[in-house]
Order: structure tokens, then C-alpha cells, then sequence
């Protein structure tokens, strides 16, 4: 883009005794520059130190093919992006928010939950004031979506963020636009604004919505005298277009910015040379090889990332081994205490059987003997039939006793053995956990790259440039490709701005609107679609000469 070299410099001293011609030497990261600059000339500030901003006088209607240098573009960014800011190009708010989440990509890169906090874009200036004074939101409701957008950027370099960032504000209707004020043959104050596109003329109120647009393919002559201007269309039909400026060093401004223009949209439809085709196919190779180098970092951090899961895993393996093998101890220590407990009460129950069976065995004895010794008589007899009675009661009862801590000797007996069986399982347990391979085998090498990726190689000295109709076939399918996912792309991006739109309308406070929001949201409530920059698509007039300025 011819002229869209963008910078800031600063001189701590620059005396009117001086010389009226200094030198200015601008370093960018591929090349150095040299002016001679007459400062004098110009309306300088006494103060010092003086600032000087150094930015593009003519704007590209597409950015995304006339920004050729990485450099070019980062430098436009940054003039698009403080223009947004100090608001000397209106943007909607829900726009706001989205070219602010490209902002915040090209600057801090991926976001990352754990190093992006709640609160890191607190010192960062990327809402307009008007947008910001507008809605009852809080800057912590702000960053919020921010982030949410900023989220779904992930993968993007800073020159993508930076690029998608330049493709929505060119659709902006203030884009580039150098308003001048005019007067017509009434009287009637108006305003001009001078494009890449062609003239417009503009109510002074209202800066979004032209009421006259003459595109440069369509102007025959431009032309002043003194203050007066004159604008001739191409078509005789329409009636020639006068108006007044207050200065005539604004004409002059005009008329530079007229020609260099003009000459700039010429220059678009033509076909590019052979230096400008250069400086793309360098360009491209450039971006391809930038691309190759991305994609091999991201491989190597998903290795890497692949790698520390792997290892984290491993550990969580080893730990939950640890912990089996420390419960497996702990259940072999239960399981030895409960075959030792089992084991004392078997012993116990062993030795009460025992006792009531010589218990019994002394029973029976007495009885036998109280039957020996039974004494004739009647009464005797009876005492002793009752006696001997209440002695086989008592045998049987001690019997049945004895019985019953028989069984209970042989439970326990058997659950000492289950016991037994249940500490040798936990000892076999614990010796195949010790037993078993620590760490699994390491997932093999990733695969080299197919055969089938291209490898591109930087241009040499010279470039040749003959391309065929298969080129040109295969070139124009890509270009088709392109389209249709910018504009799938495109609907994706408009789904979410009207969501936004929708989410914040709410909160907007309609005593802070300014006249550019009414008029906005006006144009959109009618249903305004059309763009300034539809032009760019319109085919090319035949047969009709260029403009004579």
C-alpha cells in the first residue's frame, strides 16, 4: 500500500534557531528509512519536546491483499485501533467488544485460564468512552466478555488477530474518510469526505450515511479556483457539483488527496507489476514458511503436552499402587489379629465344652448312686423317684448344653480356618502388587511429516512469472474456496455480534447516546445493509476515460 507507513517518534529538542530542514530516520524491523523534513513550513508547536505522528494518509480498501509486509500491517493496526479508541471512527458497541477480543489475541496470544485471571485487562485501554459511558456494566462485566471472545481465538498469530482486527474495521462507515467542511452555492453548510472509494457529501450531523457519493470511475474532472471546487461527473445527465472551502490550503489538501486516491484506485484494477508481484509471491512464501514453523511448535507442545500426561498419569499409577499395597498390609494385619482372636475363643469354647461334659459325667454318678442308696420305704422312695427325676432333668439339660458348645467349638474352629484362608489371599495379593512392571512402555515416536506436505523454499534473484491456464484455473477454484468460507465466517461473526447486541441492550442508557448512536441504530431498525465499500465489487466501467485532475 503505497504510503501506509505508520509510526511515532519523539524529539526532545528542536530549537527555531535551528536549520528549517533536520533528518528524520525511521527503523522498522526490515528496514531503515531517511527523510528530510522542511519542520518550519508546517504550524509546529513552540513546546518541547515536539511529538511528530508519522501515519498512513491513504487507506486500502481491502487490507488483507494491499498489506503485503508484516510490518506494513502491524503499524496500520495500530493507527485503525487508536482512531476506534479516541473515537474519531464510530463503532458500534457490540463491534467494540469483538475488535477488542482480536486486540487482546494479537498482544497477550492464547488464552490461558491459569495466566489470563480475572483482572488482567484491568490497565488495558479497549472499549471507546462513549461505549463504556453508554451501558450500566461494570469493567468487570466488560472484560467478561471480552474473554469469552478472546477464548475462541485460540491458534491465531498476532498478524491473523491483527488482520481479522483490519477486515472488520474497513466495513466501518467512518473507515478512512477525511471529512473536510464545505459550504454549497446556498450557503448550506455541509461536509466532504474524500475515501479510497471516491466523494462523498455528508450532512454535518450525520457522518455514517452519505447524501451524495461519487465514486471515482464515475467523475470526468475535479477542479478548483481560488476556494471554489467543482466536481463534473462522468454522466452529462447530472448536474455539475460546487461547493466552497473555508482556506485555500484545505483545497490543496484536497485536491493531494483527490489524485493520490484516484491514482490508488486506478491502480487496484490494473494488473499488479512485476516488483509489486514480487513483493506478494515474497510475501506468501513468508507467511507459508511462518505457517510451517507454527505448525511444528504446535507439535512439539502437544508432544510435550502428551509427555507430561503421560508422566502425570504414571505417577497417579504409582500412587494408587502405593496406597493398594498399603491397604493390602493393613488388611493382612486385620485379617492376622482376627485369625488369632478366633483361634483364643476357640480355645476357650474347647475348654467349656470340657467342663460341662465332667459336669454331665458327675451327674450321672450321683444319680447312680442316690438310686443305690434309695431306702425302701414309701415316702423314701418318692423322695427319691422326685430326686432322681429332677436329676435326669438336670442330666439332659447338661447334655443338651454340652451339645451346643460342641457346635460352637466346630463354627469357630471353621472360621479360624476361613480367617487362615483369607490372610493366605491378602499375603498373595500384596506379592503380585510388588510383583507387578511400574511404568507402561512409552508411546512411540510421532510419525515424520507425509510425503504430500509441501515444502516451500524462499525466491532467489529472479522470479519467474508464467503461469498457465491450469495456474489460472486452480488459483481461481482457491480464490472460490476462500469466499465461501469468509463468508461462512462472515455469518458465524454476524450470529454472535447480534447476540451481544442482545445481551447488552438492556443495560444501555439511552440519555448518554450520542447522535452517531441514534443514527446507527436507526440504520439498522430500517434494515440498512448497503456499504460503501460494495463499490470495490462493482465491475469495471468500459470505454470511459480516466479522470483529468
Amino acid at each position: 500500500m503505497a504510503g501506509a507507513i505508520a509510526s511515532r517518534m519523539s524529539f526532545s529538542s528542536l530549537k527555531r534557531k535551528q536549520p528549517k530542514t533536520f533528518t528524520v530516520r525511521i527503523v522498522t524491523m526490515d528496514a531503515e528509512m531517511e527523510f528530510n523534513c522542511e519542520v518550519l513550513d508546517h504550524d509546529v508547536s513552540k513546546e518541547e519536546p515536539v511529538t511528530f505522528h508519522f501515519l498512513a494518509k491513504f487507506y486500502p480498501e481491502n487490507a488483507e491483499e494491499e498489506l503485503v509486509q508484516e510490518i506494513t500491517q502491524h503499524l496500520f493496526f495500530l493507527q485503525v485501533k487508536k482512531q476506534i479508541l479516541d473515537e474519531k471512527i464510530y463503532c458500534p458497541p457490540e463491534a467494540s467488544v469483538l475488535l477488542a477480543s482480536y486486540a487482546v489475541q494479537a498482544k497477550y496470544g492464547d488464552y490461558d485460564p491459569s495466566v489470563h485471571k480475572r483482572g488482567f485487562l484491568a490497565q488495558e485501554e479497549l472499549l471507546p468512552k462513549r461505549v463504556i459511558n453508554l451501558y450500566q456494566m461494570t469493567p468487570e462485566m466488560w472484560e467478561e466478555r471480552i474473554t469469552a471472545w478472546y477464548a475462541e481465538h485460540r491458534g491465531r498469530a498476532r498478524d491473523e488477530a491483527e488482520m481479522e482486527y483490519l477486515k472488520i474495521a474497513q466495513d466501518l462507515e467512518m473507515y478512512g474518510v477525511n471529512y473536510f467542511a464545505i459550504r454549497n452555492k446556498k450557503g448550506t453548510e455541509l461536509l466532504l469526505g474524500v475515501d479510497a472509494l471516491g466523494l462523498h457529501i455528508y450532512d454535518p450531523e450525520n457522518r455514517l450515511t452519505a447524501k451524495i457519493s461519487f465514486p471515482w470511475n464515475e467523475i470526468r474532472n475535479i477542479s478548483y479556483s481560488d476556494k471554489e471546487f467543482t466536481i463534473k461527473p462522468l454522466d452529462k445527465k447530472i448536474d455539475v457539483f460546487k461547493f466552497n472551502s473555508s482556506k485555500l490550503r484545505v483545497n490543496k489538501l484536497i485536491l493531494q488527496l483527490c489524485i493520490g486516491n484516484h491514482d490508488l484506485f486506478m491502480r487496484r484494477r490494473k494488473a499488479d507489476s512485476l516488483e509489486v508481484q514480487q513483493m506478494k509471491a515474497q510475501a506468501r512464501e513468508e507467511k507459508a514458511r511462518k505457517q510451517m514453523e507454527r505448525q511444528r511448535l504446535a507439535r512439539e507442545k502437544q508432544m510435550r503436552e502428551e509427555a507430561e500426561r503421560t508422566r502425570d498419569e504414571l505417577e497417579r499409577r504409582l500412587l494408587q499402587m502405593k496406597e493398594e499395597a498399603t491397604m493390602a498390609n493393613e488388611a493382612l494385619m486385620r485379617s492376622e489379629e482376627t485369625a488369632d482372636l478366633l483361634a483364643e475363643k476357640a480355645q476357650i469354647t474347647e475348654e467349656e465344652a470340657k467342663l460341662l461334659a465332667q459336669k454331665a459325667a458327675e451327674a450321672e454318678q450321683e444319680m447312680q448312686r442316690i438310686k443305690a442308696t434309695a431306702i425302701r420305704t414309701e415316702e423314701e422312695k418318692r423322695l427319691m423317684e422326685q430326686k432322681v427325676l429332677e436329676a435326669e432333668v438336670l442330666a439332659l439339660k447338661m447334655a443338651e448344653e454340652s451339645e451346643r458348645r460342641a457346635k460352637e467349638a466346630d463354627q469357630l474352629k471353621q472360621d479360624l480356618q476361613e480367617a487362615r484362608e483369607a490372610e493366605r489371599r491378602a499375603k498373595q495379593k500384596l506379592l503380585e502388587i510388588t510383583t507387578k512392571p511400574t511404568y507402561p512402555p512409552m508411546n512411540p515416536l510421532p510419525a515424520p511429516l507425509p510425503p504430500d506436505i509441501p515444502s516451500f523454499g524462499l525466491i532467489g534473484d529472479s522470479l519467474p512469472f508464467d503461469f498457465k491456464d491450469t495456474d489460472m484455473k486452480r488459483l481461481s477454484m482457491e480464490i472460490e474456496k476462500e469466499k465461501v468460507e469468509y463468508m461462512e465466517k462472515s455469518k458465524h461473526l454476524q450470529e454472535q455480534l447480534s447476540e451481544l447486541k442482545t445481551e447488552i441492550e438492556a443495560l444501555k442508557l439511552k440519555e448518554r447516546e450520542t447522535a452517531l448512536d441514534i443514527l446507527h441504530s436507526e440504520h439498522a431498525d430500517r434494515g440498512g445493509t448497503s456499504s460503501k465499500h460494495n463499490t470495490i465489487r462493482k465491475p469495471q466501467v468500459q470505454g470511459r476515460r480516466p479522470i483529468c485532475i
